[in-house]
């Protein structure tokens, strides 16, 4: 597998500029390549089985540091989460920077950790120990912009975008200011790119991406990335756009991002629109963003929508309205992922500009045994990770099927807090059918009332 990158590193670097793949400037230096840390993940998960977890590092721990993480790694893992996704943890710019602490996501250097969260030390330790738990850990890289304050806005200039004076813009239309917009017309800026993604994986042994902004940078750089990283470690490596276009998958993409469904789950609630809206979005994304080995990413809140938009707490009828389309949004042909706090009911959004710290005491154990819940029958059954996926919403319950050769799943979700009847399709009420969390057999019969946010999983 080495050799192999290094084939592709020859390649990329004769394709530009010699000095590009020189000693004399140690950002753009891939070659030799750099020493493997650690083993690869003997369990990786396959792209269809990822629960995905996001940590906020600023808010996960009163510390809000790596190690911070590690000391809650086993409650991670009781949740039912095979893959962690951290946050970035580099050094932040302070050029106008955002907030108290500036926004992680104008990175400065791509290959250290910031002194805010630790050391390289401390992020090996917490992979390790994530890997004898069974769980992958992904880190969010941030491949369109960097912090004003980066060395190669002096180092190389060449490497961004400008005005017609010539001066380094921020990304156009973002109104992101903190942020430098990069070019990827240049190939040594992509050489460089793909030496600083690769020097997590030989030198952290990380097992994935998730890609920034991803809409924003060219699918022909992301094709180059993804190739070299992939062929690093003798492992399978997951690799997430948070963007929606198709052809993220054409160039390796295992998922992307569930914008769409998120905007339809809000206008349910906040607008009156019917449930059978959702069955729109869902088929909107897929038609617009589908191979038939993928799945798209869904959530009921992530570090951006829960400080601009709420928690779930706040955008679905409170605990049980969140727990009801947390349900949909895990089994409805999509890969899961949570937001931390959010498994506990925690009702305080999480700034990432300035330290939260999620207080875990307050935690519902309750709610949090309903996530358990929904994860564990999610992971163990094969209609809801791959099966084929058909709709039978009205305006309040929110219905659907999973299927496989051997095994139907139905999903039923009242998503108002109202009871509610619901006239059961002449298809699915001649089945026996078993409740997926007790293990009891239910009868439907022609008609049935769900009572306010209540949600039923049932099998066959």
């Amino acid at each position: 597998m080495k050799n192999l990158f290094l084939n592709i590193l020859f390649i990329l670097c004769s394709i530009t500029a010699f000095t590009s793949c020189s000693s004399d400037d140690d950002s753009v230096v891939v070659s030799p390549p750099y020493e493997q840390y650690g083993v690869p993940l003997a369990n990786m998960p396959q792209p269809k089985d990822a629960i995905i977890y996001q940590v906020n590092l600023r808010a996960f721990s009163d510390a809000g540091t790596i190690n911070g993480v590690r000391e809650r790694l086993s409650h991670i893992q009781s949740l039912g989460v095979n893959v962690i996704y951290l946050m970035p943890i580099y050094p932040v710019g302070v050029l106008n920077s955002v907030g108290e602490l500036g926004s992680p996501y104008s990175v400065k250097d791509y290959k250290a950790v910031s002194t805010e969260y630790g050391t390289l030390e401390d992020l090996r330790a917490l992979v390790e120990e994530a890997h004898v738990l069974d769980m992958a850990v992904m880190l969010d890289w941030v491949a369109n912009h960097t912090s004003w304050d980066n060395a190669w806005i002096n180092n190389h200039p060449e490497w961004y975008q400008k005005d017609d004076t010539g001066n380094i813009i921020a990304p156009p239309g973002t109104g992101w200011n903190d942020v430098a917009q990069l070019d990827f017309d240049n190939s040594e800026l992509r050489t460089a790119m793909i030496d600083a993604m690769s020097y997590w994986v030989y030198n952290a042994n990380i097992d994935g991406f998730r890609c920034d902004f991803a809409d924003g940078v060219q699918q022909s750089f992301w094709s180059e990335a993804i190739l070299a990283v992939r062929a690093i470690k003798n492992q399978d490596m997951l690799m997430f756009a948070e963007g929606t276009r198709r052809n993220h998958f054409d160039v390796g993409f295992d998922y992307t991002f569930g914008f769409r469904f998120f905007d339809a789950l809000k206008k349910v609630f906040s607008e009156g629109e019917p449930a059978s809206s959702i069955q729109n979005a869902n088929a909107e994304e897929y038609s617009n963003n589908y191979d038939d080995d993928n799945r798209i990413v869904r959530y009921t809140t992530n570090h951006d929508v829960n400080i601009t938009d709420g928690t779930p707490i706040e955008l679905f009828g409170g605990k049980p309205g969140s727990l009801a389309t947390f349900v949909v949004a895990a089994y409805m042909k999509s890969v899961p992922m949570i937001y931390n706090g959010q498994e506990i009911g925690y009702t305080q959004r999480l700034p990432f500009f300035n330290k939260t710290p999620i207080d875990w005491s307050t935690a519902d154990n309750d709610i949090f045994t309903q996530y358990q819940q929904i994860i564990d029958f999610r992971k163990n059954s094969e209609a809801i990770k791959t099966g084929s996926y058909n709709g039978y919403s009205s305006n309040a319950i929110l219905a659907f099927t999973m299927k496989t050769d051997n095994e139907t799943v139905l999903v039923l979700s009242n998503l108002t807090n109202s009871n509610v009847k619901y006239i059961v399709p002449a298809s699915l009420s001649a089945d026996s059918w078993t409740n997926a969390f007790t293990e009891q057999s239910v009868t439907l019969n022609a008609e049935l009332t769900l009572s306010p946010y209540q949600y039923l999983v049932l099998k066959k």
